[in-house]
């Protein structure tokens, strides 16, 4: 007989409140609304052992400042950079063509000592000796070097990858607007096991290359360092990455610099070298990027023909972004653009030399001459004060007056001839000479001819104006 245990009620009403008998009132906790947070602790990181601090006086010590001296000579003249590029291997593909005009393909990532490919192999035999290889110590083992004349293509395009813009910011960090690099490959070389790629000068690369970039290819390797010699018996040396799967490395380095691998001790070591080339229409660049039509050309030579011996000159017809009292005039040219840009590289395509001048109100600056009016009232022929400089600076947003002589504009007041002759004299003072004196005839057209126009600031009684300065195109047929 089972016993039915007794049902307890279920109760509706609140929990009764805890007896506080025997407990010290100091232990009941009020209610906080800090309770409705919910708080989650960050685990601390285990305590670190403190380092102790330097001794007082360690920077003058000469290990430290040798140590500093080294590290900022390595900054502000670096010689080589690398990096790498993060990518799939297997999707990489090297073709090549023998003597016998087969063409192969050699897929990667590479592994010799788990397979040789057989397009690995007819590569080697393919290849021919390194110039440069020592024999006597090698005579088994030669680091090796692709024929030259027989078609090699890689599809890894390295103009997709920012490899050269990481070299120009940082082996050209000076390199002006205007200048363009491009890449072309130079060769294939491959270090086998045993075997060292000896130095190799900067004399075999003499074809007016910029930069020297090595690309290693994913094939696995151990050792093959490369080191690279600066013309100041400086070195760095790569220890490469073993051709891991997911990475291509490269290397880049000045032209006038030397490189060689040392000894691998494992694997295959496969890499490509490019060159790298400067190409510019600024006024020293070694090759202009365009090239006007025929039909341009045919209409500028009658005028050089008419105009032979004589300095003659054109107004630049856009605006640029260039401060003449800080820059010369030539520093517009990595800028021109439409018309500019066509009759400048006309010009300097029949080898008369361009020049480019700043020009106002009937006076020439030469050449290697900027403009600077900030610095002195030209009212009162004396220094501004820094603070007065300041204050006579114009708001964002707010254009100043513009008055003078040599303002164009047909809404401007015309100034008195005492500000006329002041600023003439400032003018002449900075080194400019009248048109006429230089013997340049500006040539225009029947219609209104445009010019860009360009401003320097500059007080004169207190007040700050703006000159309009012009761009000239002078050049001798």
């Amino acid at each position: 007989m089972f016993v039915q245990p007794l049902a307890r009620p279920i109760s509706r009403a609140a929990s009764p409140i805890p007896s506080s008998i025997g407990r010290s009132p100091d232990l009941i906790k009020p209610y906080s609304n800090s309770q409705d947070f919910e708080i989650e602790r960050i685990p601390k990181s285990p305590m670190r052992p403190l380092m102790p601090l330097a001794d007082p006086g360690y920077e003058n010590s000469p290990d430290f400042r040798d140590y500093v001296s080294r590290l900022l000579d390595a900054t502000n003249a670096p010689f080589t950079i690398s990096g790498r590029i993060t990518l799939n291997a297997s999707q990489l593909v090297l073709f090549f063509r023998t003597k016998t005009g087969i063409t192969h393909s050699l897929d990667f990532p590479v592994d010799v000592d788990y397979c040789l490919p057989p397009s690995l192999e007819v590569l080697i035999g393919t290849c021919k000796p390194h110039q440069t290889t020592d024999l006597i110590t090698y005579p088994e083992r030669p680091s090796l070097l692709y024929p030259t004349d027989l078609p090699l293509t890689f599809s890894l395009d390295i103009a997709n990858h920012p490899i050269l813009d990481a070299v120009r910011n940082t082996l050209f960090p000076n390199l002006p607007n205007g200048h363009h690099m491009s890449t072309r490959r130079d060769k294939l070389e491959i270090v086998d096991t045993g075997s060292r790629l000896d130095l190799q000068p900067h004399s075999l690369r003499q074809d007016g290359r910029t930069a020297t970039i090595i690309v290693t290819l994913p094939s696995r390797f151990e050792g093959g360092s490369l080191v690279v010699h600066n013309s100041n018996s400086l070195q760095e040396r790569y220890l490469g990455r073993g051709g891991k799967i997911d990475e291509v490395e490269w290397t880049a380095f000045l032209p006038d610099c030397r490189y060689e691998i040392e000894p691998v001790q494992r694997g295959c070591r496969i890499s490509i070298t490019y060159g790298v080339y400067l190409r510019s229409f600024g006024p020293s660049g070694p090759e202009p990027l365009i090239r006007p039509s025929d039909n341009f050309l045919d209409q500028l030579a009658p005028i050089l023909n008419l105009s032979r011996g004589r300095k003659v000159a054109f107004y630049l017809e856009f605006d640029y972004p260039v401060n003449p009292a800080e820059s010369l005039a030539e520093s517009v040219v990595p800028l021109l653009r439409g018309g500019d840009s066509l009759l400048y590289h006309a010009i300097k395509l029949y080898k008369l030399g361009p020049e480019l001048h700043w020009t106002a109100g009937g006076y020439i600056w030469p050449i290697d001459r900027s403009l600077d009016f900030v610095g002195d009232d030209i009212a009162e022929r004396r220094p501004l004060r820094p603070h007065v400089l300041s204050s006579a600076l114009p708001l964002r947003g707010q254009v100043p007056p513009l008055r003078g002589p040599f303002n164009a504009s047909e809404t401007s007041n015309v100034a008195d001839d005492e500000q006329a002759s002041n600023l003439r004299m400032k003018v002449e003072q900075s080194g400019a000479i009248s048109i006429n004196e230089a013997e340049i005839t500006i040539l225009k057209g029947w219609s209104t001819t445009t010019a860009g126009k360009e401003r320097v600031y500059f007080v004169s009684g207190g007040e700050l104006e703006k000159l309009v300065i012009n761009v000239l195109l002078v050049f001798v047929p």
